[in-house]
């Protein structure tokens, strides 16, 4: 059922009312003209209870503009949507377009901290790996955008595959749906990502989910269940008392980065909730333990830089050889793949954030 304007309704109930279901949400499609982010594809996805977001398709499928009831999610970087001509993958190049937005997907062999590690082709020993890997400048092939009835459920969809692959190396493939419910203020993304190639390849991701102003404001507080939170480095020791909460935008800060193994909830879950409580709304992500083991912290709060990352992972991002040597590198053999769900989604309103509260203290 369509959950409209407080009222839950029924296919033939709406139907009756609108000459179009694109009166009240659907997927729209359209392409970036001005500048470097100029052909860049994208599908506008207008959700019917509030949540509007797009989902740019030449890069990875990832999630750019997103608001909800008018009032902007995500945090937006001053590079835009960068076109993937100009990708510069050596380094920390990445972040020359590293557009924010709600998602960036960080892999597929490799994500974090630029640096060197052992090869995996037959030509090399060892390689000089770029930030947080290719994924999200690559273009989705095979995309297909639409809409349809299932039962008295109206669903919204965006899908394809994003290819990372390289002759006599590593083939993996992401197959990607991100979808929403109509009327409904949450993002449903399901990944499958499957080795193609004949020999085993690494594999590593991460979803750098960039929540912004306003739902990020002094007071804000980030609500994670945890086992065990480590801080990144010394610049993230100097706060760790404080790692959940935060000011004001505060000049020359430097991003402090925190390392956390979430606890799962009592629906096998975990999770992860900002919230605002003078606005009376939080953002929240669940994800599975199983594919998803950690969750790294950016606590980023400098002037024009003011986001906070909740990233969801099969690893920490402190680089290939670190994860290596930690025993937290996972490899997929020839054929095999991982499926991965990923929900994002609004709380509002008293009554939802305390029983989102509740949620999060209900462990396994």
């Amino acid at each position: 059922m369509a959950y409209i304007l407080g009222r839950e309704m029924s296919k033939e109930e709406l139907l009756k009312r609108v000459g179009d279901i694109s009166q009240l949400g659907g997927v729209r499609l359209g392409e970036l003209s001005d500048g470097p982010e100029r052909g860049v594809r994208f599908a506008q996805v207008i959700t019917g209870g509030g949540l509007d977001y797009t989902v740019l398709i030449d890069r990875g499928l990832d999630i750019a503009w997103t608001f909800y009831r008018g009032v902007s999610i995500s945090w937006r970087s001053a590079t835009g949507n960068l076109h993937p001509a100009f990708y510069e993958p050596e380094g920390l190049g990445w972040l020359r377009g590293f557009h924010g937005g709600l998602m960036n997907t960080c892999g597929l062999t490799y994500a974090g901290a630029a640096g060197e590690d052992a090869s995996t082709h037959p030509f090399l020993e060892k390689e000089n790996f770029g930030l947080h890997g290719r994924t999200s400048y690559t273009p989705a092939s095979r995309v297909w955008a639409d809409g349809s009835w299932q039962g008295d459920d109206y669903i919204m969809w965006v899908q394809g595959q994003v290819k990372e692959s390289i002759v006599f190396g590593d083939k993996l493939t992401l197959y990607r749906k991100i979808w929403s419910r109509l009327g409904e203020k949450s993002i449903h993304l399901e990944d499958q990502i499957v080795n193609e190639g004949w020999s085993p390849a690494p594999f590593m991701i991460l979803y750098h989910i960039n929540i912004g102003y306003p739902v990020l404001q002094e007071g804000s507080r980030l609500l994670l269940p945890a086992e065990r939170t480590v801080p990144r480095d010394a610049e993230a020791e100097k706060g760790k008392d404080e790692w959940s909460i935060f000011p004001d935008p505060q000049k020359d800060f430097f991003e402090q980065v925190y390392l956390h193994v979430p606890k799962e909830l009592e629906d096998g879950k975990c999770s992860s909730f900002l919230l605002n409580e003078n606005m009376g709304l939080g953002v929240y992500i669940k994800f599975e333990k199983q594919t998803l083991p950690y969750l790294t912290e950016w606590k980023m709060v400098g002037e024009g830089e003011y986001v906070l990352g909740m990233e969801p992972g099969n690893c920490f991002p402190l680089g290939r050889k670190k994860e290596r040597e930690a025993g937290r590198l996972v490899t997929l053999k020839p054929g095999e793949s991982r499926k991965i769900n990923l929900e994002i989604g609004i709380a509002e309103g008293e009554k939802e954030i305390e029983q989102f509260k509740r949620y999060l203290v209900m462990e396994r």
